[in-house]
């Protein structure tokens, strides 16, 4: 999952960043309207936090803006502002969720995957796998994490969608063989071992979250985090 905020405190940017990334969430951040903006415009994210009170350009503004060209990525407003109209006007235009200074982390955490599930299942269409921020089109045979596109070979691609399709499953060796090879092959062999790895440099190196997982002496799971 990537994120946006655009928030001029530096310590509460400093709260936000480490604790979503502790739980696996990259986040970009802006300290004023105009670059969070841009950043906006530029980049895709799976949701924007935005600060109402912010040098160069007011929050409200900057959703109206974003509005115009993105309809779909989900609005945070964060405002030490708690009256009905300020409240109101920060809805009108644009965002999704108002959560008022100072509030509980684990309050922002809950509402961001909310809106992230619930803007998931409204956009995406069924031909469309969505794991964190790994999006795989099964109609173009393409994938993309985090906005960016992963260059896949045949082979890889159909052992991506392979554990995308069973995700949160142990696979073992020969279901993987069965499935991706659709050959038999020498069951000494260790190809899976060798795209799996593959795989990982593509699609989770560089990234926090993994989702590719080894089950020792079992085989490999597909999940957003382990345990879950």
């Amino acid at each position: 999952m990537k994120i946006l905020l655009i928030e001029d405190e530096p310590a509460l940017v400093s709260v936000i960043v480490r604790g979503l990334a502790e739980s696996g969430i990259e986040v970009s951040a802006a300290t004023d309207g105009h670059t969070g903006l841009e950043m906006a415009l530029k980049h895709q994210f799976d949701l924007i936090i935005l600060d109402l009170m912010l040098p160069g350009m007011g929050g409200v503004q900057v959703c109206r803006e974003l509005r115009k060209t993105n309809t779909e990525v989900p609005v945070i407003m964060l405002t030490a502002l708690s009256s009905t109209e300020n409240i109101v006007t920060g809805l009108d235009s644009g965002a999704d969720d108002y959560l008022v200074k100072p509030f509980k982390f684990a309050e922002l955490e809950a509402r961001i995957r909310t809106h992230v599930r619930r803007s998931q299942k409204d956009v995406k269409p069924k031909n469309v796998i969505v794991i964190a921020d790994l999006e795989i089109d099964v109609l173009s045979r393409t994938a993309h994490r985090s906005g960016k596109p992963i260059q896949l070979t045949a082979t890889e691609y159909r052992l991506l969608e392979y554990f995308a399709q069973h995700q949160g499953m142990v696979l073992s060796r020969i279901q993987i063989l069965e499935n991706v090879w659709d050959i038999d092959f020498n069951m000494g062999t260790n190809v899976v071992d060798v795209y799996v790895n593959y795989l990982r440099k593509k699609v989770d190196n560089g990234y926090p979250n993994k989702l590719i997982h080894t089950v020792f002496g079992m085989g490999y799971m597909f999940k957003e985090k382990p345990g879950q």
